[in-house]
């Protein structure tokens, strides 16, 4: 059956195979690369070939349900999706992650392109699945979850969305100094950075650190170790590695900040100060003496089929 009002966007990236073909320009001097370095060759030709099969069946499977797009992970920061749309991923859980962010509310499944090789947290569908839960997305016959962001607002106008977590701190290895700003206490910081994590990605980044602090304290409970709601109306704040000094304080190292509430940060770093979202170091705000980043739950949502 045909809905001809809405659209299909299926999003996908590159496989392994072909990001290393258009680093080295051909497929030998790929293949030569790989086996100097002792990886399984073999294994970079299976992955590419289980997602070129499913990426055809995908197309098949949805070639006459509605009018479909295909879109390049690569090119999801300028494209423009339509409010009535509806968004298919074939790819692994980041690439998810990295689609909810650009989205206004459209409807997203999430399709695991290979059972055999990925987990998928965020994967609950097969190719073969895909027919009936569009049909059931399209009719409102099938469940979702709101999936809650993270939003960093920075003192120049720029803004940047987190579906997992955001990243606030030093460019490189070395400490990040700012000043924090929470719950009408002022205190100078220096760290290795922070992390403010949506419910989404509690699990991820968050959850190590949580990991790593009672592996130190040789503890084995914590209340959020296990993460907390997708759906959960607040976010976390956590400091990594702070460091107490004469002139620093490691007090106001984690807390929860609640839909309404802001976590301000005053960049002391003269350069190499950053912003980023969701592992994407690449597109970062510039966080430098002078800036200021507010930090707290997002207005907008994501939609996650399930």
């Amino acid at each position: 059956m045909s809905y001809s009002r809405r659209r299909l966007i299926l999003v996908y990236r590159k496989t392994r195979l072909q990001e290393l073909i258009e680093r080295f320009n051909s497929w030998e001097q790929a293949k030569f690369y790989l086996k100097n370095t002792g990886s399984d060759i073999d294994d970079y030709q299976a992955e590419h070939r289980q997602f070129e099969g499913a990426l055809s069946e995908v197309l098949h499977r949805l070639h006459d349900v509605a009018p479909l797009q295909r879109l390049e992970r690569e090119l999801l920061p300028t494209y423009r999706f339509g409010a009535e749309d509806i968004v298919v991923t074939l790819g692994q859980d980041g690439l998810v992650a990295n689609t909810l962010k650009y989205l206004n509310g459209q409807p997203l499944i999430a399709v695991n392109p290979d059972p055999k090789r990925f987990d998928g947290r965020l994967l609950p569908f097969k190719v073969e699945d895909l027919s009936k839960i569009v049909g059931e997305v399209m009719a409102a016959r099938r469940p979702e979850k709101r999936i809650t962001f993270a939003q960093a607002c920075t003192s120049d106008g720029q803004t940047l969305l987190g579906v997992n977590d955001i990243f606030v701190g030093p460019k490189t290895h070395y400490s990040a100094r700012y000043r924090l700003e929470w719950r009408e206490r002022r205190i100078e910081q220096s760290s290795s950075g922070i992390i403010i994590s949506t419910g989404l990605g509690s699990t991820g980044w968050f959850k190590s650190i949580v990991a790593g602090a009672l592996a130190t304290t040789a503890g084995d409970t914590h209340p959020l170790k296990d993460g907390f709601a997708w759906d959960a109306d607040y976010l976390y704040y956590q400091v990594r590695e702070p460091f107490a000094s004469q002139q620093t304080s490691a007090e106001l190292s984690m807390d929860r900040i609640d839909t309404g509430q802001t976590l301000l940060l005053h960049s002391q770093m003269p350069t190499g100060g950053v912003v980023f979202s969701d592992g994407m170091e690449a597109d970062f705000l510039a966080f430098n003496s002078g800036c200021t980043v507010s930090i707290g739950v997002a207005p907008m949502s994501g939609r996650l089929v399930v």
